[in-house]
């Protein structure tokens, strides 16, 4: 029988303290760490996403991070697979769990679960696959079969339309109604998630030094670098902090233009962080950094 073991979140609008309190709380209660951070999880993007050091990630053993090459897709289900993977070493090595991240979504994804797919056999897959060669052809079919469904799916979106189709294909129902015949199951029925609650005026100090730091460790070498070997279309290289630097390296900004428009896209990505994070959970506990983990020694 699997020990049980304890999983806490922690998550917080970005440059809040989330890493290293993880890590403090990790090292007193025996527990492995999970990051939810949809860049984090990519190999070579370090300085933008802000990972944690290497003297860190040897501190306590770290999960999510550095998985996927910039030009390779990153989804939920992706990350439900790796949470499954880790909550089985972490019964097999007696550990505890803390997934700590700005990329809420993924945690309530967990909590929601999702709805199973239905069985796809390879004479299937087979067939799908010589449909994609004509993407915008299979876009439009999905668009007229399940027009609420692709509402909000790129025609040149071809992992999602991929997606789409092999449901039709192997059901015979669209995805939206497949999705209702089957809804999601949670993942974690129970999870204690802590949330840093920080004032406005010192998360944008905290931005602009966190910016700043960014750019002297070599946050425009790394995008160079970035861009030479996976070029700018990947989804990874439109995040913040990326996009800035091309508008940098193109001319279209100073440096000083630049270094202001990471600081407040950054800030108004901690925005909506902060409105999501407030609305989207029910068992949740807000307190200032100084006093969470106190908060969260206490309750375990």
């Amino acid at each position: 029988m699997n020990k049980e073991i304890k999983q806490l979140a922690i998550i917080g609008p970005t440059a809040s303290g989330k890493s290293d309190l993880a890590i403090k709380i990790a090292l007193k209660i025996n527990a492995y760490i999970l990051s939810i951070d949809s860049l984090s999880i990519y190999k070579e993007i370090d300085i933008v996403s802000a990972k944690p050091s290497r003297e860190e990630l040897n501190l306590v053993k770290h999960f999510g991070i550095d998985v996927l090459n910039p030009d390779e897709h990153f989804s939920v289900d992706i990350f439900i697979d790796i949470y499954k993977d880790v909550i089985s070493t972490c019964q097999k090595d007696s550990k505890n769990l803390i997934i700590v991240g700005g990329t809420s979504f993924y945690l309530k994804s967990l909590l929601q679960g999702l709805s199973e797919i239905p069985k796809i056999t390879k004479e299937i897959s087979r067939h799908v696959e010589i449909e994609l060669n004509e993407l915008e052809a299979c876009h439009s079919l999905l668009n007229s079969i399940d027009p609420l469904y692709m509402k909000n799916i790129d025609k040149n979106d071809s992992y999602r339309i991929e997606k789409a189709l092999l449901i039709y294909r192997a059901s015979g129902f669209s995805p939206s109604e497949w999705f209702k015949l089957h809804p999601p199951k949670p993942i974690i029925k129970n999870l204690d998630v802590y949330n840093i609650d920080v004032e406005r005026d010192v998360l944008r100090d905290r931005i602009s030094k966190r910016t700043d730091k960014m750019l002297n460790s070599g946050l425009i070498d790394e995008v160079c670098l970035l861009e030479k070997k996976y070029t700018r279309l990947p989804h990874a290289m439109g995040s913040i902090g990326i996009v800035e630097v091309f508008e940098y390296l193109d001319g279209k900004v100073t440096k000083e233009e630049m270094i202001q428009n990471i600081s407040t896209h950054t800030a108004q990505l901690a925005k909506r962080q902060q409105t999501f994070n407030r609305t989207q959970f029910e068992n949740i506990t807000s307190a200032p950094l100084q006093m969470l983990e106190e908060i969260i020694l206490k309750s375990i």
